[in-house]
């Protein structure tokens, strides 16, 4: 709050990086713990109060804000942890002779929404620009003095062999939306783990570093780029069904590829528009014939077609599905 009540005094502006849209991701029962879910996906529903909503970044579904726990009753209900419209609000109360606009798929769904804003900024209309990733590659902003990242943990704390990489290149690439004249820029990161690796490596820009430690743990745990992955899809409204089609599947890859099979496991949201998910991996190792996996899992693929009884329960191949 110092830094940007400086850079507005200096007549610079600023760029507040945050990853989710929204005013907060949970609303919770105080009295029970309970949240409002989806009734389509496994997932909470995040506030919206721009329009005081209930909403799915999934499905698309809504509901109106309930004043009292849906499970209990209670009227003790608060809201856990902040997205882009929160930042916004609490932006405008904190500075209120300042200019608050925020940039994220909520507003920027017109046709010319995006521009607007993008030449608002660059005009010197705006002061502070609050937004996701859609504000952090390619933008060339000279005035922007300070860029601040809320949160940053929030990007390395994730379920994907690239996670680091990404919160890398993220970090950097809206760090770099700061000082792009001759006047020095700042950034400000906020963090739980200051001492972590990727924070210490976009500090000090030591991408070797990082590079180094990467390739080793992927070596060491058969990912890209050493090992080709292969992400077989299921889905299925039927729950049972679907973990029988994906264990019949899971049998007939290991009988080829022994080890380099994962699963099948459900991934972290198990269910998306009323449909069950779980997905098997093959790693391929590099000296593993291509031509000769492709035909295995083709002819996998054609057994599992002739089962009446998997019809029902969808199957995509995903090739390098985390490039």
């Amino acid at each position: 709050v110092e830094r940007i009540n400086e850079t507005l005094s200096n007549g610079k502006q600023i760029i507040v990086f945050q990853n989710r849209r929204g005013y907060s991701p949970i609303i919770e029962c105080l009295t029970c713990g309970h949240s409002p879910q989806c009734p389509h996906c496994d997932v909470s529903l995040t506030l919206h109060k721009t329009n005081n909503t209930l909403r799915c970044h999934y499905c698309g579904y809504r509901m109106a804000v309930q004043n009292k726990c849906l499970s209990c009753g209670s009227q003790d209900l608060s809201s856990m942890g902040f997205g882009t419209e929160q930042i916004e609000h609490e932006a405008k109360d904190l500075f209120p002779k300042a200019n608050v606009k925020r940039m994220d798929l909520d507003t920027t769904r017109g046709k010319y929404d995006f521009e607007n804003l993008i030449a608002g900024f660059e005009n010197l209309e705006i002061d502070i620009l609050i937004g996701t990733q859609m504000l952090t590659k390619g933008l060339d902003f000279r005035n922007v003095d300070l860029v601040a990242v809320m949160h940053a943990d929030g990007l390395f704390n994730f379920p994907n062999f690239r996670a680091f990489e990404k919160s890398y290149q993220l970090l950097t690439q809206v760090a770099g939306r700061a000082g792009r004249t001759k006047t020095q820029g700042e950034v400000l990161i906020q963090t739980f783990q200051p001492q972590h690796r990727v924070i210490q490596d976009v500090i000090t820009e030591n991408y070797i570093n990082l590079y180094e430690q990467e390739m080793a743990q992927r070596l060491h745990f058969h990912y890209p780029p050493y090992y080709r992955i292969i992400k077989l899809v299921f889905k299925s409204k039927d729950y049972n069904r679907l973990n029988e089609a994906s264990d019949w599947m899971a049998v007939y890859l290991r009988q080829i590829f022994n080890q380099n099979v994962l699963g099948p496991e459900f991934p972290g949201i198990a269910r998306i528009r009323n449909q069950y998910i779980k997905h098997i991996i093959i790693k391929i190792p590099p000296k593993q014939s291509l031509s000769k996996t492709k035909s295995y899992l083709i002819r996998g693929i054609d057994r599992y077609d002739n089962v009446s009884k998997f019809r029902s329960v969808r199957l995509n191949v995903d090739v390098d599905p985390y490039g």
